[in-house]
């Protein structure tokens, strides 16, 4: 199908999986190695994750980074959402933990899927996320709507659920050593 190409990343997803890489991954090598698989440049590219407030200055780097054009940054869109605090207590010993959990952000993606589809920004989506819980807007605009689309992730954290709807999955494994950084 021949079209605008979007990219959507959840930016926790593709830091978890670049923590398991010697050295992460380069966003900027990775958009291009999806660019290649297409065979066609990808129209508009976005990144949303939570952040901590206040960000701190290595964190605001690395988006200010994102948002800058090739060849020096991959060019993307920045969503940033807020953490929320998590208070959990333990059932068997009783302990309270807090934890830092984020706040919005799979319900922004998938807000974001539906949006750019309906205003008809991209015939095809590439997502590189592994949470299953975008199923139903996976599935409204590959049915609903007949888009196109690539799923994009690791072997061992992709859901099923999103590959049975994907016409391409992208793995990530695949594409190393060439989107790390």
């Amino acid at each position: 199908m021949a079209g605008k190409t979007v990219w959507i990343v959840d930016g926790a997803y593709l830091y978890s999986y670049g923590k398991g890489r010697p050295n992460g991954v380069d966003y900027l090598k990775l958009k291009n190695e999806l660019e290649a698989a297409t065979g066609e440049a990808i129209y508009e590219s976005y990144y949303l994750n939570s952040t901590p407030d206040p960000a701190t200055d290595a964190w605001d780097g690395f988006h200010t980074w994102l948002k800058s054009a090739p060849p020096r940054g991959p060019k993307m869109r920045v969503q940033l959402y807020k953490l929320k605090d998590l208070h959990l207590k333990c059932p068997r010993c009783e302990n309270h933990f807090d934890r830092r959990v984020q706040k919005g952000v799979d319900v922004g993606i998938a807000t974001l899927i539906i949006r750019l589809a309906v205003q008809g920004v991209y015939d095809r989506l590439i997502l590189t996320a592994g949470d299953g819980d975008f199923e139903d807007a996976i599935s409204y605009i590959k049915s609903g709507l007949h888009k196109e689309f690539w799923l994009n992730g690791a072997q061992n954290s992709l859901s099923a659920d999103l590959q049975s709807y994907a016409d391409h999955v992208l793995w990530l494994d695949g594409m190393v050593p060439a989107i790390d950084k």
